[in-house]
This record gives C-alpha cells, sequence and structure tokens, in this order.
C-alpha cells in the first residue's frame, strides 16, 4: 500500500502571488512535493516572441523566495515549469538568476537542474521536411518561412526530462516551456503513482485555488494522490473544493471534455468521478492514461509582425453611437485615401460597449449603450508608421462631420494626454504545430551545484 503523496500548489503562475498563511499551512501538511507552472500561452505571443516575462520580477522572486527556501531546508523537491511565462532560453536564464539570487541571499545549498526546451531552427527544418509536423486545428501549415521568422521556438516537454533531472538528485527544477501537468505529475510518476492520476491532479493543480471556490489563482492547493484516486484540498479557510468546483476545472482549456492530448499520450476522463468527501475536499477517480505512437510534442513560436499605437476615447453622443457602425466604416476609408500608398498598416476600431470583447462573434449585435469606449489600434512595418496612422484616424474621428452632429468641439473624450501610446513590437503566433519527437532526446538537463554563495560549482 503507497502512502498518500502530497503534491503543494503555491500558485498559479508564478508571480501572482499566495497569502503567506496558506503557504504555511501547507508546508505543515509535510508535502513530498513544492511544484508550480511558470507560464502560459494565454498572455499572447508577445512575451514568446519577445523574450520577456509577463510577470513581475519582484513578484516572482517573492514567490520563488518562500518556495526554494521551505523546500530546500526542508528537503523537499521544488520543481518550476515554464519558467519565466514563455520558457523559452532568455526566460529560463532569467529565472535562473532570480534562483541563484535567492541562494546568495538565504545561504542555501542545493543540487540545481535547468531543462532547456528550446527546439533548434534546423531540427524544426528537418521534421517539416520529414513530414513529421502536422498543424493544430485551425492552424494553418507550417512553412520554412515561419520557422526562419520566429525567434524562439519552444516544446512542450512532458514527465520524462523532469524525471531525469530528480532521479540524478536534483532537489530544484527549473525548466523551460513544459505540458502544464508534468512538473506535478513527474516525481509521483517516478515513484510509481497512476500516470492518470498524477497527470490530471497537476492538471487542477496547475491553476492552484483556480479549482475551489471561490477559485483564486493567488491562492494555495493541495493534491493528494493515493493508489487509486486523488484528494484536492484547499489551504485557506476562504475557500473549498467542490465537485462542481473541481469538475468545471477539469474542462478548463480543453476542445474535448473527455480527452486531453499531451506529450506522448491522451488522459481520458471518460471513467472520471468526483466525491464530495467532507471539510471542503473532493477525491476523484478513474483518470486514465493512454500513451499514443509516435511520441508527439507541441511547438510554439511567434514572430514580429509589425508595431502599434493605439489611442483610447470615448462617447456619449447619442447620435454619433446610433451610427456608429458607419461613422467607423468611413473614417477608416478617408484615413486609407488620405495615407494611400506611403504606408503599410492596419487600422482596427475596438468599441466597448458595442461588440468590442466579440468583435464579429457578438450574438446581440443591436444592443445601444448610452456611452462607448473606442480603441483606436493600429499596427504598422514601422513606430514611425503606426504613430502616423494613429494620429490621422484619431484626428479625423475626433472631427469628422456625420450627419445629425449637433457640436462642432469634437466628437471624443480622450482619458489621457499625449492621446497616443506606442505600443511597441506586436508578434503573433506562427509556430503552433505538433512534432514527432526523434529517437534522440532534444532536452538535456544540466545539473549545477548551487553553493550558499549562489553559485553554481
Amino acid at each position: 500500500m503507497k502512502k498518500p503523496f502530497k503534491i503543494l500548489s503555491p500558485t498559479a503562475i508564478l508571480g501572482y502571488g499566495f497569502p503567506e498563511e496558506s503557504f504555511r499551512r501547507g508546508i505543515a501538511e509535510k508535502p513530498d512535493l513544492i511544484a508550480v507552472d511558470g507560464g502560459s500561452t494565454d498572455p499572447g505571443p508577445y512575451y514568446l516572441g519577445a523574450g520577456k516575462a509577463f510577470t513581475d520580477r519582484l513578484g516572482v522572486k517573492r514567490d520563488l523566495r518562500f518556495m526554494i527556501t521551505e523546500g530546500v531546508r526542508n528537503n523537499i523537491p521544488v520543481v518550476i515549469g515554464t519558467a519565466g511565462g514563455s520558457g523559452a532560453a532568455p526566460h529560463l536564464a532569467w529565472c535562473r538568476e532570480i534562483i541563484l539570487e535567492i541562494a546568495r541571499e538565504e545561504g542555501l545549498s542545493f543540487r540545481l537542474a535547468v531543462i532547456p526546451t528550446d527546439i533548434p531552427k534546423d531540427v524544426v527544418h528537418e521534421a517539416l521536411d520529414a513530414g513529421r509536423i502536422t498543424p493544430l486545428d485551425l492552424v494553418p501549415a507550417l512553412t520554412h518561412a515561419a520557422i526562419d521568422a520566429t525567434p524562439n521556438i519552444v516544446a512542450q516537454i512532458g514527465v520524462e526530462p523532469f524525471i531525469e533531472a530528480l532521479r540524478a538528485g536534483a532537489q530544484v527544477v527549473l525548466a523551460g516551456r513544459a505540458y502544464d501537468p508534468a512538473c506535478f505529475a513527474a516525481l509521483p510518476i517516478m515513484m510509481g503513482y497512476d500516470e492518470g492520476l498524477a497527470l490530471h491532479c497537476g492538471k487542477i493543480l496547475e491553476c492552484a485555488a483556480i479549482a475551489a471556490s471561490p477559485g483564486s489563482g493567488s491562492d494555495c492547493a493541495m493534491g493528494i494522490l493515493t493508489e487509486d484516486s486523488f484528494i484536492l484540498k484547499a489551504l485557506s479557510d476562504d475557500r473549498k473544493f467542490t465537485t462542481e468546483s473541481a469538475a468545471a476545472h477539469t474542462l478548463y482549456e480543453k476542445s474535448d471534455p473527455y480527452f486531453l492530448p499531451g506529450p506522448g499520450g491522451v488522459l481520458n476522463l471518460t471513467g472520471c468521478s468526483f466525491t464530495d468527501i467532507g471539510d471542503g475536499m473532493v477525491e476523484v477517480r478513474g483518470s486514465r492514461h493512454e500513451r499514443t505512437r509516435p511520441y508527439r510534442i507541441k511547438l510554439e513560436g511567434s514572430a514580429p509582425v509589425g508595431y502599434r499605437t493605439i489611442s483610447i476615447a470615448g462617447t456619449r453622443d447619442p447620435i454619433m453611437i446610433a451610427s456608429i457602425d458607419e461613422i467607423l466604416a468611413t473614417v477608416r476609408a478617408r484615413v486609407d485615401k488620405i495615407i494611400g500608398a506611403e504606408a503599410t498598416a492596419r487600422v482596427f476600431f475596438h468599441c466597448y460597449g458595442k461588440n468590442g470583447v466579440m468583435g464579429d462573434l457578438e450574438p446581440d449585435k443591436g444592443a445601444l449603450a448610452h456611452e462607448l469606449g473606442i480603441l483606436i489600434e493600429v499596427v504598422a512595418s514601422s513606430q514611425e508608421q503606426a504613430d502616423t496612422l494613429c494620429s490621422l484616424t484619431r484626428s479625423t474621428l475626433l472631427h469628422y462631420g456625420y450627419p445629425g452632429r449637433v457640436a462642432t468641439a469634437g466628437n471624443l473624450a480622450f482619458p489621457f494626454s499625449p492621446s497616443d501610446i506606442k505600443a511597441g513590437a506586436v508578434y503573433e503566433f506562427s509556430i503552433y504545430h505538433l512534432m514527432d519527437l526523434p529517437a534522440d532526446t532534444l532536452f538535456p538537463v544540466r545539473l549545477e551545484q548551487v553553493t550558499g554563495k549562489g553559485d553554481p560549482a
């Protein structure tokens, strides 16, 4: 009979934070693992392409200080996936440096494993030529040009590189882009716990207490694996797990309610059950992991497509609001005529209060608000062109004489001065494809002995 295996998930993403009291409660439970999924593609393509973190360094360091200090001092492995938010080489280096700073400041010595997950472009080119790359749904076929245009290409690794690092004696594991549940599931799978239960538990814990009620990504949660189930437990008096909250989060970020594909397999939830066992805890049974061949991983990459400038404005004129679609179309045509072929740019209007969130997918297209927020967005081939076209569009809309207009002082109210905001480089996802993994590993584990001075030996 295996003893219960306890996994502490402090926060949904490094830098989101968590109450110290919740974390201390988790440590008091004597967890076997502290794990965190450090990132996501949810914030969009910019951060991967630009090599920037989307959470604040101070917040990430605060979260990691708690995790690493308690982990090392209590001999609890600490496993971090998708370092720096996107998991490419610059994100990994950024997060590693924070870990070394913490080691220096806290006088900690430990064995650190670093797992890069960047895929060299020549490997992707070769796989494309060999027919080993397929697009995901609604994604165009990959091209060699897209590969060349993409600064950082990463792969979502599964549990295998984490297991290799842990078997080698790593006390802290820092990985690049990883399948969300992998950092939670690797150690228990290595110790013989059921793959399906470990991965499903990790799927829920990767968002920490978001799966509790009320949900929060900035609070801690615990998963307890047994031989034939796992138990979800909140670590704050403010929330609890319910069968509904746990089941609902199981559906989170899934195109199919029963099957969740990942590196080398599929999580099958057709026989899954959720049982309230009291005290705000839920027990989950029946999750199965089915391995697939060939072993496939998801590639992610984003490429620069231009530069953005925005302007934010509002209107409360009922005459303008009633004809806003026609007005914006006319303003766009007028700007196009003025600028002609002098700029390569795209102009977008986002009307909050009228389809601003869902755009063309909005089912209630006839609704009228008493005021509108209008976001003017311009994407051009240079920042200068974006600035120029945004200025022209904003001034044209500001003074456009639409039918029925009474006042001539201006149509828009601007909350900021200056009204135009340079938003910098724009990226879009260029690679979102599956690749058959070759027989040789692409994810070597680098081991470092971190001394009390924080320097690798």
